[in-house]
């Protein structure tokens, strides 16, 4: 009883489904502990200033370098924040004067500015959202909007009028900002980027206080680094299987009575088939030569075969054989067919006498039909010459 008992207890474990747990990412993604997923960016570049003379300056002076550093942290896949230092050079031409006042071109007043600002941004990961996390995928899209405050330093001249550095001039500018950033995976720790950024400066260009608002576009290389956990983990659910329905064995079940029907079909059939007949065929020749078109010459490996036949007719001297000569009657004509089917003939017999056949043995004949009634297609198998033992 005992042992029934343990036994029984036995199959109901094997036959109750294993629980397992894994990870559901449709359940959304777990927050990490507050020290991880941080990120530190440094990243240089260059940017336009849209002005409205600007494209009076040349090409190559249109553009004034830019650079940030960045300290940010991801609050799941998708959304982040960050927060930087930036510092961005604007060049302008005016008719007017302005801040930044540093020399002449053609009838323009050109003016520069040193802006050292803060900025935070809000960030969403495209690739993510879109396309769901993949902590391993190279590529990720991240746009970003922000708002930020510069500290305006233009060109500063002494008693004389000489450039004396740079002083604090101006008021300072309010700034609002959007991009995207091409971000490319390294490692778990490192990426590259190229950030495409639009600013909006509020800006003030003229000695009358008039207050401006322009844009400036910017790009930048940079280089993030990673801290601690980068990756995220999704809720770890149970995974219960299908209770089993035994489909399965009534299949199997449903497929073997299939079988045993058709067995007992089959059986049935066997028990009902008439008596047949059974017509022994005619035994084939002993040997057959075969040859070319227009040809009664008998070749070396032939003539070995030949040497092995005369052999066996030796060894039955009671036994009679006919050798008969055969000819396609496809073509050449009548007579040359059959003076062919003679000397094959002959050429078998002189072969078989030389190996130690006698005559007795030999009945040499010819016939005229076709060795094979298989058509034209098969001629090849109607130039030969049989040696087959007489009943």
């Amino acid at each position: 009883m005992v042992a029934a008992l343990f036994i029984g207890q036995s199959a109901m474990a094997q036959s109750t489904p294993e629980i397992t747990y894994t990870e559901d990412p449709s359940q959304g993604y777990l927050f990490n502990r507050f020290k991880d997923n941080w990120f530190i960016s440094a990243e240089g570049g260059i940017n336009y200033y849209f002005d409205r003379n600007n494209t009076e300056r040349d090409f190559q002076d249109r553009f004034s370098p830019n650079a940030g550093l960045w300290v940010g942290k991801w609050f799941s896949p998708i959304i982040g924040v960050r927060a930087g230092a930036n510092f961005t050079q604007l060049k302008g031409l005016g008719k007017d004067g302005g801040y930044g006042y540093y020399g002449t071109y053609k009838e323009y007043d050109k003016f520069k500015r040193n802006e050292f600002g803060f900025s935070i941004d809000g960030l969403v990961n495209l690739t993510n959202w879109w396309c769901g996390y993949n902590p391993t995928r190279v590529y990720n899209a991240i746009v970003y909007g922000g708002a930020g405050y510069n500290w305006v330093y233009v060109p500063d001249y002494n008693n004389k009028g000489e450039r004396d550095g740079w002083a604090r001039g101006g008021d300072d500018n309010l700034t609002a900002h959007a991009g995207l950033i091409n971000n490319f995976r390294l490692n778990k720790h490192l990426n590259i980027y190229l950030d495409l950024r639009v600013v909006g400066v509020t800006d003030d260009t003229n000695y009358n206080g008039l207050r401006k608002n322009h844009i400036d576009g910017q790009a930048y290389l940079g280089l993030t680094y990673n801290f601690n956990k980068t990756t995220w983990n999704a809720p770890v659910v149970p995974v219960i299987p299908p209770m089993p329905t035994c489909d399965e064995e009534k299949a199997r079940l449903q497929a073997a009575e299939g079988r045993i029907a058709d067995l007992e079909r089959q059986l049935r059939d066997c028990l009902n088939r008439p008596v047949q007949t059974i017509v022994k065929e005619a035994e084939g020749p002993l040997c057959t030569i075969y040859y070319t078109i227009g040809s009664s010459r008998i070749s070396r490996v032939d003539n070995k075969v030949l040497g092995a036949v005369a052999e066996v007719m030796k060894g039955n001297p009671d036994t009679k054989y006919t050798v008969c000569g055969w000819a396609d009657n496809y073509t050449g004509s009548d007579a040359v067919n059959d003076r062919l089917r003679k000397a094959r003939a002959a050429g078998v017999e002189r072969v078989l006498l030389r190996n130690g056949v006698p005559a007795s043995q030999l009945d040499v004949t010819t016939n005229s039909a076709n060795l094979n009634e298989m058509g034209e297609k098969f001629v090849s198998l109607d130039r030969a010459v049989t040696i087959k033992a007489n009943k």
